[in-house]
């Protein structure tokens, strides 16, 4: 059974935006905090921002704040990316992710207990 789903991705310009979406089961989305990475070609995957299973607090990674902002949909299980001002750096695999554990180990991105299949963003100079 798939627990969490991405969709959202593709390519646009420098410049653009785009939003990406994950749609999780019940399974995956009650009591956890849900975070984004993404991995690039050749490169670690690296966190991108996390919302708080309450949706209170958020966190970026420096590169995102400001231009990325998470969100989350508790009616329907679903968190969101939306990306603006896109840079060619930021072409990757996308993935969702969920834990129940703090928010400093989430960040670190290892061990979490579920893990979407990722999404492709492509942004073209």
């Amino acid at each position: 059974q798939v627990q969490l789903q991405e969709s959202g991705g593709g390519v646009v310009q420098a410049g653009g935006s785009l939003r990406l979406s994950c749609l999780a089961s019940l399974r995956a989305f009650s009591n956890n905090h849900m975070a984004w990475f993404r991995q690039a070609p050749g490169k670690e995957r690296e966190f991108v921002a996390l919302v708080s299973w309450g949706g209170g607090t958020l966190y970026y990674a420096d590169f995102a704040q400001g231009r990325f902002h998470i969100s989350r949909d508790n009616s329907k299980n679903t968190i969101y990316l939306e990306m603006n001002s896109l840079k060619p750096e930021d072409t990757a695999v996308y993935y969702c992710a969920a834990d129940h554990r703090g928010t400093s180990a989430i960040r670190r991105g290892s061990d979490l207990a579920f893990w979407g299949q990722g999404t492709q963003v492509t942004v073209s100079s």
